[in-house]
């Protein structure tokens, strides 16, 4: 079983087919897919499944906390199953490709008190921009 449907296999999730063939196509560790390539590649497995269900599925995934929405500059939103792991994304401002970085340091423990406004920080979503060697 992968790590994504154990995850949520133990959060008492429902596995039904669709759900567990929309989870199959996420695992992995560097996986960025739009819904769109997650619709594509799962009615590759099943091909009964809706655009739908694939858009709620990974609705649902995200508002578990399983599951990461990337935003990449007007492009369609990106989807992480990377989710457990604390890192940051490097996205290329030319042809949309996203890679996972972990940074050495926690971004969190680097903002200063003074700068917290007195929230209780929860997370911190850094992304840094640039051309990958394809497109530079």
């Amino acid at each position: 079983m992968s790590d994504l449907l154990e995850r949520l296999r133990d959060r008492g999730w429902r596995l039904t087919s669709q759900r567990r063939v929309v989870a199959e196509v996420l695992d992995g560790e560097h996986v960025h897919l739009t819904a769109d390539e997650v619709h594509a590649r799962a009615v590759a497995r099943l091909p009964e499944i809706s655009r739908a269900t694939v858009y709620n599925t990974l609705g649902e995934m995200v508002a578990l906390g399983e599951v990461l929405e990337v935003a990449t500059d007007g492009r369609a939103k990106r989807y992480d199953p990377n989710a457990r792991h604390s890192h940051q994304h490097l996205v290329c401002s030319g042809c949309g490709a996203i890679r996972d970085v972990h940074p050495d340091g926690d971004p969190i423990a680097a903002l200063p008190a003074a700068e917290r406004f007195g929230f209780t920080i929860s997370g911190a979503e850094i992304t840094y921009r640039g051309l990958c060697p394809d497109c530079a």
